[in-house]
């Protein structure tokens, strides 16, 4: 019996390491990506979009751990946007920040119905959904007195949105970590930026987070963004490291060498005879590319 008592106390205190190490590492991702981008600065009062879902979970927890911890005075206010959703639990949010001690607004809008009424069903709700939901949390945010509005999407949502802009808009946009909103009036940030998606579903199951599904988005299986979701995961498991490669193109942006017009100066662009290491190679193989299976070697004439 001491044995088994031995190992189990073993296996809690790796567990409890593990956990603690993941804390950290969030921590550090994300006061990285605050620091890069200059999210929070001194005296600014943060909206946190919490949706009852992990990511929004991890993002509340991480600021809440940070703020203790950061040279500059912030304030935060988790705000949650009540769509009244079927069976939605009400009480499970305020129960929660109750406990937590944090300041919070919950609001009522009934945008389900109108969701509901207004796209077919069997369509896909998020475009509708996320403009309601936009109107409504800025107005929230002017009223709360809010300079800035914390979302929690993470690295791969950011990569996701990549590829679906490429693949169904024939855009290179992605999703960024801090842009002034479309209204003009709000500074948007994504402190999750440099988090993975894996590790907000762990620290999730580390907390005990209470999630709340989603009624309206969550119940759709076939949406392109989960195609694209799939098909991420599917590269990191067969080819480990590709995924954090095209992360990191995405902050390693060469104009010169893609096609956009408004980006560079193509047009007006001339010789100057002094060589340039950003130059066109020409007849070269890009440093990264690899032979095809089965290319057929030039022989000479």
């Amino acid at each position: 019996m001491s044995a088994v008592l031995e190992v189990a106390d073993k296996q809690a205190e790796k567990q409890a390491y593990e956990n603690n190490k993941l804390h950290k590492r969030l921590c550090r991702q994300v006061g990285q990506a605050i620091g890069d981008f200059n999210m929070i600065e001194d005296g600014d009062k943060i909206m946190v979009c919490l949706s009852g879902g992990k990511d929004s979970y991890a993002l509340l927890d991480i600021l809440m751990t940070l703020r203790e911890r950061a040279p500059v005075k912030f304030e935060l206010v988790a705000v949650n946007l009540d769509q009244k959703q079927p069976n939605f639990p009400a009480e499970v949010l305020p129960a929660y920040l109750d406990k937590l001690g944090v300041p919070y607004h919950i609001e009522n809008q009934d945008t389900y119905s109108i969701v509901k009424r207004l796209i077919p069903e069997g369509k896909t709700t998020c475009s509708l959904c996320s403009r309601l939901r936009r109107g409504i949390l800025y107005r929230v945010a002017d009223e709360l007195g809010c300079n800035k509005i914390a979302l929690g999407h993470h690295r791969d949502d950011i990569l996701e949105t990549f590829f679906l802009n490429m693949f169904f808009g024939a855009k290179i946009k992605g999703m960024p970590a801090k842009l002034v909103s479309d209204d003009g009036k709000h500074m948007v940030i994504r402190p999750l930026a440099y988090v993975k998606e894996a590790d907000t579903e762990r620290y999730a199951e580390v907390k005990g987070f209470p999630i709340i599904p989603c009624d309206l988005c969550g119940s759709q299986e076939n949406l392109q963004r989960k195609q694209i979701k799939a098909m991420l995961r599917d590269w990191e498991k067969k080819h480990p490291g590709r995924v954090e490669n095209i992360f990191s193109s995405l902050s390693t942006v060469v104009p010169s060498h893609l096609m956009d017009r408004d980006m560079f100066g193509f047009v007006d662009l001339k010789t100057d005879g002094i060589a340039n290491p950003n130059g066109d190679i020409a007849f070269d193989e890009e440093p990264c590319s690899t032979p095809s299976a089965g290319t057929i070697p030039l022989q000479p004439v």
